[in-house]
């Protein structure tokens, strides 16, 4: 199990690592991040790795995108109190994805810079909340209007609420089956010599509205 990584300690890092200014006798520091009354848990099954272990080359498809078997973890968010929030997939490799917008990136391959592995798509199943079965929506505009939708694309804030309602609702705990679909690209447009290491990364960051 693994906790969603602060947005805090991240500035914070980033900001601890800033070169001083050479010219100027003095430099201003900003340090942000907001104070909440309370807070949420975000865990994932298996810490959150799904390893497709060795693929064999030869079992590539050369000119279409080979799916590798589907894998689910399960997640977990748990809150103090009912609170109002939703869930974001921020892409590690999104410079990396054959579909940017709707796919994940998979990396590139280390022997080959320029070349794609494929990308990684995620939905959202069986979810509940506070006990009772819930929606998925979506939003692609921070917020502003909602859809149902299970596909979590990139970026997309995802939001929970009974079966009927188009309004992201406030919960105290939710779980879900997050499934994970990994498609490697066309082998033809792959250096495929030595072992390639599938490289995915994918963040689901909890923000509270």
């Amino acid at each position: 199990m693994k906790k969603a990584t602060s947005h805090v300690l991240v500035l914070l890092c980033l900001l601890s690592f800033r070169p001083a200014a050479l010219a100027a006798s003095n430099v201003e520091l900003n340090v942000l991040g907001r104070i909440t009354p309370h807070a949420c848990d975000v865990l994932l099954s298996n810490d959150g790795m799904v390893d497709h272990g060795k693929v064999p080359a030869r079992t590539l498809n050369q000119h279409e995108l080979s799916p590798l078997p589907d894998r689910q973890l399960e997640l977990s968010v748990s809150c103090e109190e009912p609170l109002l929030f939703v869930l974001v997939g921020v892409d590690s490799r999104a410079d990396s994805s054959l579909g940017p917008g709707f796919y994940y990136g998979l990396g590139w391959n280390i022997h080959a810079p320029t070349e794609r592995l494929g990308m990684v798509s995620l939905t959202y199943h069986d979810v509940v909340a506070d006990g009772e079965p819930a929606r998925v929506l979506a939003s692609s505009n921070q917020g502003v209007t909602w859809f149902p939708e299970t596909n979590a694309y990139p970026n997309n804030y995802m939001g929970f609420a009974r079966p009927g309602t188009l309004v992201p609702e406030p919960h105290r705990l939710l779980i879900a089956t997050v499934q994970i679909n990994t498609e490697i690209n066309a082998a033809a447009f792959l250096t495929l010599n030595q072992e390639v290491p599938l490289d995915g990364s994918i963040v689901l960051d909890l923000r509270y509205l």
